[in-house]
């Protein structure tokens, strides 16, 4: 049997193109919706199988679009890419199919629907809500689009690099006519993700437009395609989303204020503008925000502008001095209004879950809550109890038992180390003597012991007490690093111990006759002692 076109209504308005293929009693039913095209087919109540391929006027957002089906129609939700930009037609060839027709009036007017107009709003409002099936998070390869280079220039980038130093890179600051990459602000780092295949390793803003930094030219002019690292991305849209959720909730039941927040590696920290807050108030917070979570409340991104009385409604926090254009609003449903530049999930139940790790004590009065949203409690879950289950192995008892185990150790070690110091003095006091018999005496004498610490040395000069000689003592490793003490007559010891630890590479102070440090070359002891034992000689021949 041939295949038919089934009739098909479509109605544009600023966000969606709602799309209704007028098929009573269907079966079979396909949707594939890609960027740029949707492909329908069905069999109707007949058993007639139905088939429409339509190439769309613009691109579209597959991943934010839904079906649903009814007894009478299958109804698509198109999220267009470009919000607020007319569709004159649905197709993109500009020849109108006989099966295609226009629902209502479109586009008459979107801030003055008349009645009828509204009514239908409003029924497709309640279609798409009831839509439940959410897809899972789109995969990377599927956030890319394609765009223009606009300029390319040399620049540098300072990174951090292994040992806390600094690392300066050399390559390209590219602008683009558009960008899906996020750069940093508001708070929340940048995106990841890359330009034709090169990576980018920075994102900043500069003023209007996005600097994305490469190290591989791209010519201008040329189109591209820009792909984002979905992983990171999706982490910053829970965390971030996480943050206007508590802070909501924290003013709402406690009258916590906000005034910062940072999105940290592992965990981000919101700056509460009180001294101290109770464990009390941090699990009715945690409670209150996890309900929500549950409760699948949306989210929601529009754009206010400036003179939109509105505007004095939503909570914020100033907007940049070099701001210009229209103002972008986040809006938890029935909780929080918040100018915000960053990336959010559309739905709470897209932060899975919600932990806060705690308070700390921050700057000038102010408290700093730690959370965790979404992935990052899993995964610190992960840590917790993969270290769980080794200081079970170690402590070889149940976890209930892990912290009175560790107290009995502590305990432990610290009679251990009370004993060791004790025996560590009585063993200074009995080498302090041996060395006043030693036959060196009243010139230069030397010990070097690898355990000990500068106790043990000081312990021995008390207890030899003596100006006439010169005493070098050291401890650590022979070959490595380690503690030096310098004694003897004031004037030598002034003389010879900034000497002492040039020679062994270290750094050190001294009075009265003391001069000690640290040493990076213990290796070179002989060349200390070589050193003291010329200073005696010359001493001694100008006697």
């Amino acid at each position: 049997m041939e295949r038919l076109h089934a009739r098909t209504l479509w109605y544009d308005r600023p966000k969606y193109v709602y799309m209704e293929f007028c098929v009573e009693d269907s079966t079979d039913v396909s949707v594939l919706l890609e960027d740029h095209r949707i492909v329908f087919s069905c069999r109707n109540g007949d058993g007639v199988e139905l088939y429409n391929e339509i190439e769309f006027y613009a691109k579209v957002n597959s991943k934010d679009s839904q079906d649903k089906r009814s007894g009478r129609s299958i109804t698509c939700f198109v999220r267009k890419w470009k919000e607020k930009v007319a569709w004159p037609r649905l197709t993109k060839e500009d020849i109108k199919p006989v099966w295609l027709s226009v629902d209502f009036d479109n586009w008459r007017d979107w801030e003055g629907d008349d009645e009828v107009e509204l009514a239908q709003v409003e029924h497709y409002a309640e279609l798409l809500n009831k839509v439940g099936t959410k897809r899972p998070p789109p995969a990377m390869d599927d956030l890319d689009f394609t765009t223009t280079v606009v300029s390319c220039s040399p620049a540098e980038l300072q990174t951090d690099a292994s040992g806390g130093k600094k690392e300066v890179l050399s390559g390209f600051q590219v602008v683009l006519e558009d960008t899906l990459l996020f750069p940093e602000g508001g708070g929340q780092p940048d995106d990841r993700g890359t330009i034709n295949d090169i990576s980018v390793l920075r994102v900043t803003r500069r003023g209007a437009q996005a600097d994305h930094f490469t190290q591989t030219p791209l010519s201008p002019g040329s189109q591209v395609q820009v792909r984002v690292d979905w992983d990171r991305r999706f982490d910053h849209m829970q965390q971030h989303s996480g943050q206007h959720l508590i802070t909501a909730v924290a003013d709402h039941l406690f009258g916590l204020k906000t005034t910062s927040w940072e999105l940290g590696r592992l965990r981000s920290v919101i700056e509460l503008d009180s001294p101290s807050v109770t464990a009390e108030q941090v699990a009715a917070i945690e409670q209150s925000v996890n309900q929500k979570i549950r409760d699948r409340l949306p989210v929601s991104v529009r754009e206010l502008s400036l003179d939109d009385p509105e505007v004095e409604q939503v909570r914020g926090r100033g907007l940049p001095d070099d701001h210009a254009g229209p103002i972008r609003v986040v809006t938890i449903e029935g909780v929080d209004s918040n100018m915000c530049c960053g990336t959010h999930v559309s739905n709470l139940s897209d932060l899975q879950v919600i932990k806060i790790l705690g308070t700390e004590k921050g700057k000038k009065n102010k408290s700093n809550l730690v959370f965790l949203a979404g992935n990052r409690v899993l995964k610190w879950m992960e840590r917790s109890h993969g270290s769980e289950k080794a200081l079970t192995t170690l402590l070889k008892c149940g976890a209930e038992d892990h912290v009175e185990a560790v107290k009995k150790l502590q305990n432990a070690t610290k009679l251990l180390q009370k004993n060791n110091l004790s025996l560590l003095r009585d063993l200074a006091v009995h080498t302090a003597h041996s060395l006043r018999s030693s036959p060196d005496w009243g010139g230069v004498v030397t010990l070097h012991r690898k355990e000990g610490d500068s106790e043990f040395m000081n312990i021995i000069a008390n207890e030899i007490g003596s100006e006439e000689t010169l005493l070098f003592l050291t401890v650590g490793d022979e070959k490595g690093a380690g503690l030096f003490l310098l004694t003897g007559p004031a004037e030598a010891v002034e003389t010879l111990g900034p000497r002492v630890a040039e020679v062994l590479e270290g750094k050190g102070a001294g009075k009265k006759g003391r001069f000690q440090g640290k040493a990076t070359k213990m290796s070179r002891r002989a060349e200390v002692q070589a050193l003291l034992q010329d200073y005696i000689s010359t001493q001694s021949a100008e006697e």
